[in-house]
């Protein structure tokens, strides 16, 4: 259990802005992330939600402004001040990413099982049937039957893929967990079996979670607090359900009337 209380953040950032170029992927970004937190941010392609997510997990250096974590012994750490070493420790126990295409965040020629142990591993566990156990009980959570679990991901279904990455990424327990589009290019019954297994994992590891989204539906879903972003900046967040009912911006008013008409 973490030193640090509930009313803490486990995230602050201040000023991030990215640019590629001359052109802006997002600009003077700033917001606390708070333990068992779901912060959904949305907008159209292009909208720089990808740039943000990716600078706030330290997979592309933002050009300005600061990142900070809350370590497990209550210490505000500049993520950028980090040694690799210290941050590949990071993702492999503390964090986890679930990309939009499984095979990203999987080894597609590598069991199930092994897909999921290979984590056990990298934090330090080597009992081979501890880790096959938990490996196997992870594929329960996650809704894959026992007897797939010598079978590689290329004999999945995109669903399946899908939650064997999230079972993967949730091993370790982390704290904190960024979604690239989750349920995106799923069938819509797929979607709303995902959805529904992220919104009880969350809820039940009580999960911080950074989300990127076009689909408002997925935010209001599984969200607290929703950022809506437009050519690089966020014009207006809240409250997710505050946000979606009675948006006060007229892009944000735009997304939300464009889903009532579906």
């Amino acid at each position: 259990m973490s030193v640090f209380q509930s009313d803490d953040p486990l995230l602050q950032v201040r000023n991030v802005t990215r640019y590629y170029g001359d052109r802006i992927g997002c600009s003077e970004v700033s917001f606390d992330l708070w333990p068992g937190e779901v912060l959904a941010i949305v907008g159209e392609s292009g909208s720089g939600k990808t740039t943000l997510l990716n600078c706030l997990s330290t997979r592309l250096a933002p050009t300005a402004g600061a990142i900070e974590y809350r370590m497990r012994d209550g210490s505000m750490r500049n993520l950028y001040q980090l040694t690799e070493a210290e941050r590949r420790l990071l993702m492999r126990t503390d964090w986890g990413f679930v990309h939009q295409n499984a095979a990203e965040g999987l080894r597609m020629t590598v069991s199930a099982g092994a897909n999921v142990g290979e984590r056990l591993m990298a934090i330090g566990d080597r009992h081979y049937g501890k880790i096959r156990s938990t490996a196997d009980d992870w594929l329960g959570r996650v809704e894959i039957e026992s007897d797939r679990i010598d079978d590689d991901p290329r004999s999945f279904s995109g669903g399946m893929r899908q939650r064997l990455q999230i079972a993967r990424n949730l091993v370790t327990r982390p704290r904190l967990v960024f979604m690239d589009e989750p349920t995106g290019g799923l069938d819509v019954s797929v979607q709303a079996r995902l959805l529904d297994l992220l919104r009880r994992l969350v809820a039940d590891l009580g999960l911080s979670v950074v989300i990127v989204t076009h689909d408002l539906a997925v935010a209001r879903l599984l969200s607290h607090r929703i950022m809506v972003m437009r050519h690089g900046n966020v014009i207006e967040s809240g409250l997710t359900d505050q946000v979606l009912d009675d948006p006060r911006e007229p892009y944000t008013q735009l997304l939300v009337s464009s889903i009532l008409q579906v």
